[in-house]
């Protein structure tokens, strides 16, 4: 299990393997959180289809305050093997505290690790500027694509992208997997 926890508040969150008892509070917090919602059959689908993907966060009584929801990329004709974010989500009142983060991070963890995935995509809206420094600047994510009118609404999205083992100034990003694996396992947040 990973633990984060801010210091200021002392609020405790578990980040652990969703399973299905978890899928309605997902999509609850979803529904809370973001205007991209989907059916229920939608979360089914990536339990059944990649477990090991979805992660959840629950408080210190068990409730669900943030999820990732993710998966492999289905479409053989796009190598290489590579996994996509599909909806990550922490309510309001848990924002702030490193938990995207250690949702992301572990999601990310298990796409290179169990599925040997090369980088992981996700878009996100131009407009949301808190999730473009979350995947930009701490989780370094780069700008693929911008995919015009990509949402329900109109707005255009950001395709981005994070590779694993990528070199970095001689040095290999993510080299060692188990240094990542250590790193989510305990969060503190200031």
């Amino acid at each position: 299990c990973i633990q984060a926890e801010h210091r200021a508040t002392a609020i405790m969150v578990n980040i652990r393997m969703a399973n299905v008892n978890d899928l309605i509070e997902m999509q609850q917090c979803n529904l809370w959180c973001l205007p991209e919602n989907y059916q229920m059959k939608y979360y089914f689908y990536h339990l059944l289809s990649w477990p090991q993907l979805l992660w959840v966060a629950e408080d210190f009584d068990g409730r669900i305050v943030g999820y990732v929801l993710a998966k492999m990329e289905e479409d053989e004709s796009k190598p290489p093997l590579h996994g996509h974010i599909t909806s990550l989500a922490v309510l309001r009142t848990h924002r702030k505290r490193g938990i995207a983060t250690a949702l992301m991070r572990r999601s990310q963890v298990e796409m290179h690790q169990v599925f040997a995935a090369k980088f992981v995509s996700l878009h996100v809206r131009k407009s949301n500027r808190a999730a473009f420094h979350l995947y930009a600047e701490t989780l370094k994510y780069e700008i693929n694509d911008i995919e015009r009118g990509y949402y329900a609404d109109g707005e255009d999205a950001y395709d981005m992208r994070c590779t694993f083992g990528e070199k970095e100034g001689g040095k290999k990003k993510d080299d060692d997997v188990g240094t990542l694996t250590k790193a989510v396992e305990k969060i503190t947040v200031a």
